[in-house]
């Protein structure tokens, strides 16, 4: 009997799971790899060219590496590839803030990603975003107004920021606004990448209620940009895989916290 073959999904999570190995060690040997996943070296060799076609690892002679931590936690075409099932699990609650006929300001954050695509169902709605990626999926919706805010274009957020974006937001007005953050500790917000942390400040500005979208993965972590803490915001949503310090110091900040369950019943329990 003929070997099925495994679907583009299986395909591409098992291209993920490679690429988190690598990341996580650094340096690997394409036999330790071929050994660790089952597949055959052929195979290996497959997944390996496709990740590196993509710039996510770099492919040596008989060896991969990982690029520097800088590099993969600001590239979109690695952020978008993580953890696809608990981002949508996070939009399936953060959609309940949103009515018809708000204005909602969402960040270029690939965790909004599932979030926006469910929001170009909410008719009428305006969108203010600062993300190029967002226009692919507000774009072609019908009773969408969809406002994206120039500035300079980053290539590896594909959005945009600086002087120029800033003063866009503090010419607007939204009823909502939605961001995500690249690190997380003791409530602290941070980023990478000075503007994009100055973005997310003033969207806060902007808004009438602030909510931020976050997984477990983010939390316990610092970059080199403090953008405030979790104080300013109305409401945190992340999943309950999220250090219980974490959560604790997020309460004590007086946010409420939005946990939802990994497996279960598709609801949050909200702490205040």
């Amino acid at each position: 009997m003929p070997k099925t073959r495994p679907s583009d999904a299986v395909v591409e999570q098992r291209r993920q799971d490679v690429l988190r190995r690598v990341i996580e060690l650094g340096e690997v040997r394409i036999d330790d790899l071929t050994e660790c996943f089952g597949v055959s070296l052929m195979t290996m060799h497959r997944d390996l060219d496709d990740l590196a076609d993509r710039r996510l690892l770099r492919k040596l002679r008989g060896k991969v590496e990982a690029y520097p931590a800088l590099t993969m936690e600001t590239a979109t075409r690695f952020r978008e590839g993580l953890n696809p099932e608990l981002k949508e699990r996070l939009a399936e609650v953060a959609i309940n803030e949103v009515r018809p006929g708000q204005t909602v300001f969402v960040d270029d954050s690939t965790t909004l990603f599932p979030l926006m695509r469910r929001m170009a169902a909410i008719s009428p709605l305006v969108v203010i975003t600062n993300s190029i990626s967002a226009i692919g999926i507000f774009g072609p919706a019908e009773g969408i107004e969809l406002i994206v805010i120039g500035g300079r274009y980053n290539a590896e957020f594909e959005s945009c920021i600086g002087p120029d974006a800033l003063a866009a937001l503090d010419r607007m007005r939204a009823d909502l606004s939605f961001v995500s953050v690249t690190a997380v500790a003791g409530g602290r917000l941070y980023h990478p990448v000075q503007d994009y942390g100055e973005l997310k400040r003033a969207a806060l500005g902007m808004a009438n209620r602030n909510v931020v979208v976050a997984d477990h993965s983010k939390f316990g972590k610092t970059a080199t940009y403090v953008h405030g803490d979790v104080s300013a915001y109305d409401l945190v949503i992340t999943d309950d895989g999220t250090p219980a310090d974490e959560v604790e110091a997020m309460r004590e900040l007086g946010v409420a916290v939005e946990l939802v369950p990994v497996a279960g019943e598709d609801r949050g329990r909200r702490q205040r």
